[in-house]
């Protein structure tokens, strides 16, 4: 008998062992698998520069993160979720991380997995501009910082040891060297290039990617053949034909020693839309030149982030100035790299703010054309709007404020009438006759246009004034309290934008300052309530620092991230 059950563990033994061998999909597979991506951005990778506690998700303007978010994502179509952390302030003086936030992280990797899609988790803002992040890209850095870098990531590793295929780890993210060159390596200093330190950047590069691999491989688990991502220097993904080095990010980049099946490489993609079909062709020879370098590697590649860049000089965006243009070309990327093996994964936008509360899409026509653009045309997801999901919202003007004024964002971000004619406000209830009014932010602060709100009827129209405005942009629109009418309560139904041809667009109603602002929700569950101060349309670094000329690169400007 005691021999028999010898046999029976030996084999319940050999059964085990066999299932936690099995193999994980190679990365080829993994990304084809994925479908469609998505960047939960401006969340866990935000960050004030110094140690935090959870709050840092919501520092940069976003909600609390929610399972049915992710719920939303995998019934509109995505297949994949890739969730930016910040590390470093969670972390102790010693690179320990604090166990809070490690939980949170864990958690909102739960709601990806549990939703049914891929989910990549990372070291984010923990790298970039070499004056604020601890992680750079060159040797001197990578010496000093190796054993701290390697302990976060054999934490992060011990966490998620046990988790199947569908979850990966990526490196870091976009890794700059010491003169925070974009681009390729030292194109940020004097002389646009210095062979020696551009060398020593590719060199920490490929070090950072080495140590990675080798800490997550030796945490054991899943982790020994779990798909792994590395970036290229900064994610640049070498398109363009100005500078004789922009492919150098790709030509020195190196497959991590000891691997060949389960290895991802990424890069990001922020185009120039203005001229489609040059974007288009453009795009055709990036997805060839990845193929040519990095899959010649052995490996298949990623854009882990993506998105059009706007070209317009005033901070006005694709999606307001040129979203037929948008539209297509976004379908067309998807499409092709598609069809080359590639994955994507879009730049936040498309559910953004506010809207990730409830949850809705604040551009549900991208969401649908990026999903379509993979499944097929007859793909039916499902793309919920506020207008679905939103009754009106509730402002409270407060008598005690003490500033100047209080606004409601009717219309936060930049637009131009060359896209807008004039906006409508309909409203369910006033504090007072005559106690609001429009206000609409020219070019600069001392040129605004103003219009009384005198009806809750759909006939609040403001029809913009470009001699008034001071010329064709305008930086933001707010309803504030009029003169003398400093409190009271007034609910909005909503606010829309008249296009030149007539076409409607609804905007997405925030704070600006002094008053409070709650949104009913047609499901009966109160959505939070809003108190913010003064925001208005600045650039920040990524490290959350208000840049007053921005140079060339990626910022973040009304919650999103944008490149310049």
């Amino acid at each position: 008998m005691k021999k028999r059950l010898s046999a029976i563990f030996a084999l319940l033994l050999m059964c085990g062992s066999g299932i936690q061998a099995q193999e994980f999909e190679s990365a080829t597979d993994a990304v084809k698998n994925m479908g469609p991506g998505w960047n939960l951005g401006n969340t866990l990778d935000a960050n004030n520069g110094s140690s935090q506690d959870l709050s840092s998700e919501t520092y940069w303007g976003q909600p609390i993160t929610k399972p049915e978010l992710m719920v939303m994502m995998k019934e509109a179509g995505f297949g994949a979720i890739r969730v930016p952390v910040t590390w470093f302030n969670h972390m102790d003086k010693d690179g320990k991380v604090d166990e809070a936030w490690m939980k949170r992280v864990h958690e909102v990797v739960d709601y990806v997995i549990d939703a049914g899609m891929y989910c990549i988790v990372n070291v984010h803002h923990d790298t970039g501009d070499g004056d604020t992040h601890w992680l750079h890209a060159n040797m001197d850095t990578y010496n000093a910082q190796k054993a701290r870098y390697e302990y976060l990531w054999k934490q992060i590793a011990e966490e998620f040891k046990d988790y199947d295929q569908r979850l990966l780890f990526e490196s870091y993210n976009e890794m700059l060297d010491k003169y925070n060159s974009w681009c390729f390596a030292t194109f940020g200093s004097s002389s646009r290039y210095i062979a020696a330190d551009a060398a020593d950047a590719y060199e920490a590069i490929n070090s950072y990617a080495q140590s990675f691999v080798n800490v997550v491989r030796a945490s054991g688990g899943n982790n020994a053949q779990r798909n792994l991502v590395v970036n290229t220097y900064g994610a640049c993904n070498g398109a363009g034909t100005w500078n004789s080095h922009l492919k150098d990010p790709l030509t020195e980049m190196k497959m991590p020693e000891g691997e060949s099946n389960h290895i991802v490489f990424e890069v990001h993609n922020y185009p120039n839309i203005s001229n489609l079909a040059n974007a288009k062709k453009e795009l055709d020879q990036n997805i060839k030149d990845l193929q040519e370098t990095l899959g010649a590697l052995g490996a298949p590649v990623i854009y882990g982030e993506w998105g059009t860049s706007s070209a317009n000089g005033d901070g006005t965006s694709d999606y307001d100035n040129n979203r037929d243009n948008m539209i297509d070309f976004m379908q067309y990327l998807v499409k092709q790299t598609k069809a080359a093996g590639m994955g994507t994964f879009y730049w936040m936008g498309i559910t953004d703010g506010s809207s990730r509360e409830y949850p809705c899409f604040s551009q549900p026509d991208l969401a649908e054309a990026i999903t379509k653009a993979w499944h097929g045309d007859d793909f039916q997801g499902k793309y919920p709007t506020k207008q679905d999901v939103l009754g009106s919202s509730t402002i409270i003007y407060n008598v005690t404020y003490t500033g100047d004024w209080q606004e409601l964002n009717l219309c936060g971000s930049a637009i131009s009438t060359s896209n807008y004619k004039a906006i409508r406000l309909e409203m369910y209830e006033l504090p007072a006759e005559n106690a609001l009014q429009f206000k609409v932010y020219g070019s600069d602060d001392n040129h605004n246009q103003g219009g009384v709100i005198s009806s809750t009827e759909p006939n609040n129209t403001l029809v913009f004034n470009e001699s008034i405005l001071g010329g064709k942009t305008i930086k933001r629109i707010t309803l504030q309290t009029h003169i003398g009418s400093r409190a009271g309560t007034c609910r909005v139904k909503r606010a829309v934008l008249i296009k030149n041809d007539d076409t409607e667009v609804e905007t997405e109603i925030s704070v600006f300052w002094g008053c409070t602002l709650s949104t009913e929700v047609l499901t009966g569950i109160s959505a939070p309530r809003r108190d913010n101060m003064k925001d208005g349309a600045l650039t920040y670094s990524l490290s959350g620092q208000r840049v007053a000329t921005p140079r060339k690169g990626i910022y973040i400007r009304n919650g999103k991230k944008i490149a310049l």
